[in-house]
Formats: C-alpha cells, sequence, structure tokens
C-alpha cells in the first residue's frame, strides 16, 4: 500500500527524523541560572552540546550594558567598572586605621586599667584592708596611661579610640569611689562579699569594654561598641 504512495512514504520519514532530532536535542541542552556580581539574572543560560548561550538582551540588563542591532553588526557597551568607588573604600578603610604609636600606647594604658580593676576586685574578694594610698597609685598610673595615649594620637581614628579609652577609665574611677564610700560606711556586702562581684552591673559593663578595646586597638582598626558609652 505503502509503495503505492511514495509521498506518503516521504512524510512519514520526515517525520520520525523531526521526532529523533527532538530527542536528540532534547538530550543536548539544558537550562543553567545566571548569576551576575551576586545577582540572578531574569533569564538563564542554555548549554547545546558544551556551549553556553544566553539571550542578550538579558546580558545587557545583568551588566548594566547597552546594545544597538545594526544591518551588518550588534553592538554591546558594557560600562567601565568605577575605580572612584574602589579608592573610596580603600580611603574610608585606611581612615580607620590605629596609628603604631597611639595603639602601643593604647595597649599600655588597658594593661594599667586592668591592674587597677584586678586590684580593687581582690580587695572586695579578700576583704583586705588597704589604705587610700595603695588604691590611688593604680588611679594614677592609669591616668598617666591615658594621658600618654593622648600625646600619641595623631589621626581621627586615634581621637575616636581615645575617647573611648576616656570614657573606660572614667567608668573605672567611678566604680572604684563607690566601692571606696562603701568601705568608708563599713559596707560589709558592697566592700568583702564576693557575689557583690557577679551581681556588679557596673563592672560587668566595664570589663566587656575593657575586652572590646584589647580586640580593637589589637586589629589596628578603629570600631565602636555600646559598652564604651
Amino acid at each position: 500500500m505503502l509503495s503505492k504512495h511514495p509521498s506518503v512514504r516521504v512524510v512519514l520519514y520526515l517525520a520520525a527524523v523531526l521526532m529523533l532530532s527532538g530527542v536528540l536535542f532534547a538530550q543536548s541542552t539544558s537550562n543553567k541560572t545566571l548569576v551576575v556580581n551576586g545577582k540572578i539574572a531574569s533569564a538563564g543560560v542554555r548549554q547545546i552540546n558544551g556551549r553556553l548561550y544566553i539571550d542578550l538582551e538579558t546580558l545587557a540588563q545583568a551588566t548594566n550594558a547597552v546594545f544597538t542591532v545594526e544591518p551588518r553588526r550588534v553592538v554591546l557597551t558594557i560600562p567601565p567598572a568605577d575605580p572612584g568607588a574602589v579608592a573610596t573604600d580603600d580611603s574610608a578603610q585606611n581612615s580607620q586605621k590605629l596609628s603604631r604609636d597611639f595603639a602601643s600606647a593604647a595597649i599600655s594604658a588597658l594593661a594599667n586599667m586592668r591592674e587597677w580593676r584586678v586590684a580593687v576586685r581582690a580587695m572586695i574578694l579578700y576583704g583586705l584592708a588597704v589604705s587610700d594610698t595603695w588604691v590611688q597609685a593604680y588611679h594614677n598610673q592609669s591616668l598617666d596611661g591615658i594621658r600618654q595615649a593622648g600625646v600619641a594620637a595623631s589621626t581621627d581614628a586615634d581621637r575616636n579610640a581615645l575617647q573611648l579609652l576616656q570614657n573606660e577609665a572614667d567608668a573605672m574611677t567611678a566604680w572604684a569611689n563607690q566601692v571606696d564610700s562603701a568601705r568608708q560606711e563599713l559596707n560589709g556586702a558592697r566592700t568583702v562579699d564576693p557575689n557583690t562581684l557577679q551581681n556588679d552591673p557596673t563592672l560587668a559593663k566595664i570589663q566587656k569594654c575593657s575586652q572590646f578595646l584589647n580586640s580593637m586597638v589589637l586589629s589596628g582598626t578603629f570600631n565602636d561598641d555600646p559598652s564604651c558609652h
């Protein structure tokens, strides 16, 4: 029957070829997601026989480019990266750098305040009977460390960090004065009870600021934290 109608055989043959081509095409293509600078483009990438293809308009939108279609060519213009933006970021980061001299003085000042805090803690923990001169010596040493850091401060970042150091010294002074006043009033619960240290919010804030300042100075870059205000 088919031999009497060659045109039918041709049609069936072409249909078979088209079906086979469709199967092969489906097996040789796959879709992929296009990500440009961390953002997913509206259209994906099609992979055909190992090659990647993307819609030109999608690429232009993803890269903020402009493309024009001319009679004999397609022109795609991608704007260059803005070097000024990178320079601005680097400049802003460098402006927060602490000078070496200030960082060294700040580390010394923090060590002095830590010794002062440990001395007052020891007085409370062990109920030490100490003279006012003994406590005042730690106080003066800490303030001298702050003054040395002030002399070494030479940049805005240094001066901003110096203010945090001064805040810490002021908080430490206020806390030490409170402890001393309690001693003068013979308030044993305030000055000889070890549990009072665990429940002292002022001391907790001072310790948190001290830890932050040590980390900041060692990093060499100014930063801020609410515990130092």
